[in-house]
């Protein structure tokens, strides 16, 4: 698909300069903003809880943090997903001095405690006063906890079981999470001497967990390691491969133009006060491929137009690659872009740090290969290969 009649004949090279000084500004922003208050990393690299909570009743996230606030978790990150339900994480982020401190089955215990403590203090009342009577919250009950209630009633262990195993079954087919009353319950088709029991002994809760995830401090640790130690050798590999299918300084040149659009990504992450997480490292090595692909197919154009253009200027030849290229650049990251911004804006808020690190990638991406990869391919032949030459 061709957007241009012919292929224009865009100067690029002669705004190389310029857009060195754009990215050179944003990137010692992203210095400045990092120094002076660091990532916002998530639960995946700093150690922490993760709580999915729904609510029967509608909540707003200043209540949530008046409730957590009271048990010294004031600081924990709260977001509401959506706006019609009443669903929020709660994020408790573990203090990175600890990381050394502590031992895995201390953190996980310690992770339990902050879970507990959250549970009661999110409780009504009227949940409160049910629990104190001896009565299950089938709500916040998991499978075994209601098989040995009901089992502890004198009902068969195989009926207990598949009554247990039914109940949950319904709590997950619920968007919400939450079974509403008895008649939810007596439509699962339970034994009657089940049903009863319940009817008298079980309550249905105001809240749920709908997950809860542990993330020790030492994984955390090791995380970040391994996703530094992951960028790295993505770019060693990329410099390989280049080198070997073209020439070493096309490689080096694309790991040039796969860091700047690593560090202009990270800078975008930290003005908006992104969530550093494990889908944004991913978006991240998303961000690398892509960028290289564009990238190869304009030093594929280069690579044959130096054997057909002998006599015309390293400037030339280049402008030319990616004025041949462009058609094919703006289609790929045009629909590229629509679908990341539908996932940004339709996809909720589990995937939003994912999607504005793909949009920043996608426009950071079609940029450098514009303006960065050729660029530093001209300043090598000028610089180096110029002076030996004279």
């Amino acid at each position: 698909m061709r957007i241009f009649k012919k292929d224009p004949d865009f100067k690029f090279m002669n705004k190389k300069w310029l857009a060195f000084s754009i990215s050179g500004l944003i990137i010692i922003g992203g210095i400045f903003a990092f120094y002076s208050k660091g990532f916002n990393l998530g639960v995946d690299f700093t150690g922490g809880t993760m709580i999915e909570v729904s609510f029967r009743n509608s909540h707003s996230v200043g209540e949530l943090r008046d409730s957590l606030r009271k048990i010294g978790l004031g600081k924990s990150e709260i977001t509401k997903v959506g706006t019609d339900e009443n669903k929020f994480f709660i994020k408790t982020i573990q203090s990175l001095e600890e990381k050394e401190k502590k031992g895995e089955g201390n953190d996980i215990s310690k992770h339990e405690e902050i879970t507990l403590k959250i549970r009661k203090m999110i409780m009504s009342d009227e949940d409160k006063s049910n629990i104190s009577l001896g009565k299950i919250d089938l709500n916040n009950s998991s499978v075994k906890k209601i098989t040995d209630f009901i089992a502890s009633d004198g009902i068969s262990l195989e009926d207990a079981v598949k009554s247990a195993e039914q109940i949950d079954k319904l709590k997950k087919e619920k968007t919400s999470g939450l079974i509403d009353g008895l008649k939810e319950i007596e439509s699962l088709g339970l034994k009657k001497r089940v049903i009863t029991l319940l009817g008298e002994k079980a309550f249905f809760g105001n809240f749920t967990f709908l997950s809860v995830d542990f993330v020790g401090s030492q994984v955390g640790y090791k995380l970040r390691q391994q996703t530094t130690l992951a960028t790295i050798w993505a770019l060693i590999g990329m410099l390989v491969y280049i080198g070997f299918r073209f020439r070493f300084i096309f490689g080096v040149a694309a790991v040039i133009t796969l860091a700047h659009d690593i560090l202009i990504a990270l800078s975008f992450i930290l003005f908006f006060n992104i969530e550093f997480s494990l889908s944004v490292v991913a978006a991240i090595l998303t961000i690398v491929g892509y960028s290289l692909n564009d990238t190869i197919v304009i030093f594929d154009r280069v690579r044959d137009n130096l054997k057909m253009m002998r006599k015309s200027s390293s400037g030339q030849i280049l402008d030319k690659s990616i004025n041949q290229t462009l058609s094919r650049t703006i289609v790929t990251s045009g629909t590229t872009l629509a679908t990341v911004l539908s996932l940004f804006f339709l996809g909720g808020e589990v995937i939003h740090a994912f999607s504005f690190t793909l949009i920043v990638g996608v426009v950071t991406g079609t940029y450098s290969s514009i303006f960065q990869s050729c660029a530093w391919l001209e300043i090598w032949e000028k610089q180096f290969l110029g002076k030996k030459n004279k």
